[in-house]
Parts: structure tokens; C-alpha cells; sequence
């Protein structure tokens, strides 16, 4: 894929970050430490420093290795979140996930879930991967709300699956294959076809999480 392949709807575009994003990068995750703090994966022995400029670097590593795709979304033009795919999988389990965040002042105005698409329909077009993932804590709606729009598929409950905000948190785990989606994520929900009930989580896995 082209290093500066980036995809758009509307006011909502996606595209590979750049070195020189760092600054602006580490200012709105300094504004929104209260807002992401819940959500933050977290080093499992102890906190440790982070510069932005060098996980860019790391970033884009995995990008040339063919491991992950770091993206920026961006809303108007202004850079507003991340969105990471990582965990590219080849041969034949060809699959990735997609993690990501958004600043307290972009909420709410549907740049998540457009993201998330654009990103799903990279996937699965250019880079010709088979299954996305995405794995949410129980208590996340806003992000549980993400994968019910856009139709995601529940597949299951994985206990103490990632460090989170300083422990091992249980997720809800989601999918899409490319079969599900043979129009696209983004053309399937603005078009109103995404299944509503697909992203349901059975009461067995609500209680037990």
C-alpha cells in the first residue's frame, strides 16, 4: 500500500501518520488524560515513559515490516484520534485488529464509526486481509456503540485479555470477514444494511463479565 494512501467520507478522513503528527499527537493526549485514561492499555510492570516522536518511529517500522497500519483520523483536516490496525496475520489466517482513540471534543459526531470503516474497507481491499477484529471492555459503550452501527459480529467473551488502566480487563470480542461485507463496512451502513442485531451480546456473557 502507498505510504500516503488515506481514504475520506465526508469530514472524516483516515490516513498513515507522519513523523512530524507527534506534537499534536502528544498535546491531545496530554488534554484528554481524564477522558482516556479508563481505555489506555497499560505496561503490566510498571509504568513507563512514553515519547510520542519514537513510538511514531515504532510505529512505522511495523509499517515497512508489514505488521501494522498507524493511522491518524482526522475530522476537517485536524487531526482528531488514532486509529491503529496491528496483529497483521498472513498465510492462512490472514486477519488484523483495530484499536483506537478520540478526543473528548470530536465525541459524538460519528467520526469513530466512519473511521473504523474506511479502515475495515482498506483492509480487506488493499491490503487483502480476510477477517478484522476488535476488542472492546464491557463498560466501553461508546465503543460498543461503534461495532453495533457498523455491524460487527459478537464471537465471545475473553477473560483478562489485555492490561487496561493498571489490570488485566475482560473484552468483548467483535469481527467482520470480508464474505459479510462483499459492498464494504462504510457503503453497507450508510446505506442503512448493516444487521442492527449482530453486535447482540448474549445475557450469559453480560453477567459474567
Amino acid at each position: 500500500m502507498d505510504t500516503q494512501a488515506w481514504r475520506e467520507h465526508g469530514a472524516v478522513s483516515i490516513r498513515l501518520v507522519r513523523p512530524r503528527d507527534a506534537r499534536t499527537l502528544q498535546q491531545e493526549l496530554l488534554a484528554n488524560r481524564s477522558w482516556l485514561r479508563p481505555w489506555e492499555a497499560t505496561n503490566p510492570d510498571g509504568a513507563i515513559s512514553f515519547d510520542m516522536r519514537a513510538g511514531i518511529r515504532r510505529l512505522l517500522q511495523q509499517y515497512r515490516d508489514g505488521v501494522g497500519v498507524p493511522l491518524v483520523m482526522e475530522y476537517e483536516g485536524v487531526i482528531c484520534g488514532q486509529l491503529n490496525v496491528w496483529g497483521i496475520a498472513r498465510g492462512s489466517l490472514s486477519s488484523a485488529t483495530i484499536g483506537y482513540w478520540v478526543s473528548e471534543r470530536f465525541a459524538g459526531r460519528g467520526i469513530t464509526p466512519t473511521a473504523v470503516a474506511l479502515a475495515t474497507d482498506l483492509c480487506f481491499t488493499d491490503l487483502r486481509l480476510h477477517r478484522m477484529e476488535i476488542c472492546i471492555r464491557p463498560e466501553n459503550v461508546p465503543s460498543l456503540r461503534v461495532v453495533q452501527k457498523l455491524g460487527f459480529r459478537y464471537e465471545g467473551l475473553r477473560r483478562r485479555y489485555i492490561h487496561i488502566d493498571g489490570d488485566w480487563r475482560d473484552h468483548y470480542a467483535f469481527a467482520l470477514v470480508r464474505e459479510e461485507v462483499p459492498e464494504g463496512v462504510l457503503a453497507r451502513w450508510v446505506s442503512g444494511r448493516a444487521p442492527t442485531d449482530a453486535a447482540a451480546i448474549p445475557p450469559s456473557d453480560t453477567l459474567a463479565s
